[in-house]
């Protein structure tokens, strides 16, 4: 894997000089092989907008798309932030209770969606594998969803932060290549989670062509370019880093299956998350997470409210296992375990 300190001025021309706004040309190449891996499919390099990491990336899209009183399907639990990016664009960001209820036999997919929907509904928001349930959606339930966006003629926002930590035998298609909806879609990847990278700063956002010339003027205006070192190191990782990926994956799953048997819950199928209800760890009259996550804090174990990723989670929280060493992992899981057995 390319390291950033390893580049030079010597060796490289106008290393710390601005990029171009759409990227260096070596990573758009490296974007267009990496989506062809993925789907075959040969996407115009016009289509393609470097971005300075995934969250920067949907703050641009969002920024570009929606208005004042627009609305966002987010399907819950999601990703914190992605709420917060709607809101700041004075739109609302419409919570569906669904990671969580998609082993319910009785759960609609259509329903769920259709319910939520109004006239000002613009934009249906795609996350999977998911942060933070650890569910990666199969082909029936993103085929129901893609349906529900193409009749009421919503744009689709997927996020793709962990498309490299699946940990299911099969990977699907990504939502991004199928064709009923390739008029309609926009992807945003980041280099932070599977490469290992978040500190680069480096993403990258692709849709059609048409919208994403607004895009690339709304990037322009709001971050100009991503960093030309860390470009150039991306470039490097998304051609020669599978072998990194592959361990990385393999790591995180490892850590998240123990995790998983530490707290008597499903493994996750990707992701670096795990998601569960509080309720048996709450004490008379606790009706939230909260006092659960400061008594597990004072055993030395921090997690996130599962508010943070819907409203309808206040008695959730959120733990997120890491490909730390062996040892470190297990210290944690078993300080964690201490504090969940103390409050039983």
């Amino acid at each position: 894997m390319a390291r950033a300190e390893a580049q030079h001025v010597s060796t490289t021309t106008r290393l710390h000089n601005y990029a171009s706004v759409q990227g260096e040309p070596v990573l758009l190449q490296a974007i267009r092989d990496h989506l062809k891996r993925k789907s075959t499919l040969d996407i115009d390099e016009k289509c393609i907008q470097v971005m300075s990491g995934g969250t920067s990336g949907l703050s641009v899209v969002c920024n570009t798309l929606l208005s004042a009183g627009d609305e966002v399907l987010l399907p819950a639990p999601f990703w914190p932030l992605i709420r917060g990016i709607v809101a700041s664009r004075g739109a609302t960001a419409v919570e569906i209770p669904f990671f969580t209820r998609l082993d319910e036999t009785d759960f609609d997919v259509t329903a769920a969606l259709e319910t939520s929907i109004t006239e000002r509904t613009v934009a249906l928001y795609i996350n999977t594998p998911n942060n933070p349930t650890g569910r990666v959606l199969s082909p029936h339930v993103i085929d129901a969803m893609l349906k529900v966006a193409v009749k009421h003629n919503l744009w689709v926002l997927t996020d793709e932060a962990y498309e490299e930590l699946r940990f299911t035998d099969e990977a699907p298609s990504p939502v991004w290549a199928n064709p009923t909806v390739r008029d309609r879609v926009i992807a945003t990847h980041t280099l932070s989670k599977g490469y290992g990278l978040a500190g680069a700063r480096v993403g990258f956002t692709h849709g059609p062509v048409e919208i994403m010339a607004q895009i690339r003027a709304v990037q322009t205006f709001n971050v100009y370019c991503a960093a030309r070192p860390m470009q150039l190191g991306a470039a490097r990782a998304l051609n020669d880093g599978r072998g990194w990926v592959d361990h990385a994956r393999a790591l995180y799953h490892e850590a998240g299956r123990r995790s998983a048997d530490a707290l008597g819950l499903p493994h996750p199928e990707g992701g670096t998350f795990l998601f569960f209800d509080t309720k048996p760890y709450l004490r008379e009259g606790e009706t939230s997470s909260v006092p659960f996550l400061l008594r597990c804090l004072d055993a030395g174990v921090l997690l996130t409210p599962g508010s943070a990723s819907g409203r309808d989670y206040e008695r959730y929280a959120r733990l997120c296992f890491t490909c730390v060493p062996r040892h470190e992992l297990d210290e944690a899981l078993a300080c964690l375990k201490a504090a969940l057995n103390a409050q039983l």
